[in-house]
């Protein structure tokens, strides 16, 4: 009888021990809540009444002609509203340097700037406060729960020159005891461009739709560190939300890379664009290149860091 409760003794601190060190675990996890990926978004959300700062530079550059560089830069305050819904307050600001890079060798601003009017040989050079966002992300099953985990993410945007309404699928999944991590996006963004009508008489709302189809994969290769891939495909459509009047289609692939510490993350995901690029109806001509798109929302390289700190009590 004494060497039964002391087994059964044994048994009760063991599991006490591993259901602390698990809650521990899960608790640090959820407390992070870090961007795996710097493009692909997972569903993992800030707990009740966690706060957190983001900031994202993109810097895209290399077109088939001229200098291309544009930063785009979100500054970000997130909070936990409950262990499911997310609400963040996004800033907006880009610049850019841009010199013969368009079709036929001709001055074009990248599409953040596309109500500016240069001169085809001229140097433009702008920087600018583009807009103001809210962002909501509501997950309704969990990848460690729930056999695939599933999120919901709304963003209306508006600038003085730019409207949006950002709608995404959100999908992820970890396997190998939570060290890999496989996520999906399906983006639905219909937009609207404060631009100079075609007939050169005044400016007009003019609309387009961006659908994207994101891939990630990660793996937790050490304590706090995880690398991987990200995959974007890109597609436009002029003056249509329902997939007609194909205007353009971008590939990019390339390596990710991850820290998560205790309280703060760094991502970063560098990507080259495919030579996977069609020419449809809608192209403007002259904007790809050797099976490359190089039309203003689209370049040869991008590079995407994002850093965040967590503060907060939480629940």
């Amino acid at each position: 009888m004494t060497t039964t409760d002391r087994s059964s003794s044994g048994w009760s601190v063991r599991f006490a021990s591993i259901s602390a060190l698990v809650a521990a675990t899960l608790c640090q996890g959820a407390f992070a809540a870090e961007d795996q990926f710097a493009f692909t978004y997972t569903t993992d959300t800030l707990p009740k009444r966690r706060w957190e700062i983001e900031q994202s530079t993109t810097w895209r550059f290399t077109k088939a002609y001229g200098t291309f560089d544009e930063l785009q830069n979100v500054t970000e305050l997130e909070y936990g509203v409950t262990d499911r819904l997310q609400m963040s307050l996004d800033v907006n600001w880009d610049w850019t340097h841009a010199y013969q890079n368009g079709p036929y060798a001709q001055t074009a601003p990248p599409e953040q700037f596309a109500d500016a009017t240069p001169g085809p040989n001229d140097h433009y050079r702008s920087a600018r406060l583009e807009s103001f966002s809210a962002e909501m992300v509501y997950r309704l099953l969990s990848p460690y729960t729930d056999p695939v985990g599933l999120a919901f993410l709304f963003e209306p945007v508006r600038g003085a020159f730019f409207k949006e309404l950002e709608a995404k699928i959100i999908l992820h999944k970890n396997f190998a005891d939570d060290r890999a991590t496989l996520a999906f996006n399906f983006t639905y963004a219909p937009e609207w461009r404060y631009l100079p009508n075609d007939d050169g008489m005044g400016r007009s709302w003019q609309e387009e739709t961006d659908v994207n189809y994101n891939f990630a994969a990660s793996y937790r290769f050490a304590p706090n560190w995880s690398a991987g891939a990200e995959f974007l495909n890109e597609y436009e459509y002029g003056a249509s939300y329902t997939f007609k009047h194909e205007v353009n289609d971008g590939y990019y692939f390339g390596p990710t890379l991850h820290y998560g510490g205790k309280k703060f993350f760094i991502t970063a995901t560098f990507v080259r664009q495919l030579p996977w690029a069609g020419q449809h109806p809608d192209t403007i001509p002259g904007a790809v290149v050797n099976h490359y798109v190089y039309d203003n929302d689209f370049e040869k390289y991008r590079l995407r860091v994002k850093f965040a700190y967590y503060f907060g009590q939480g629940e």
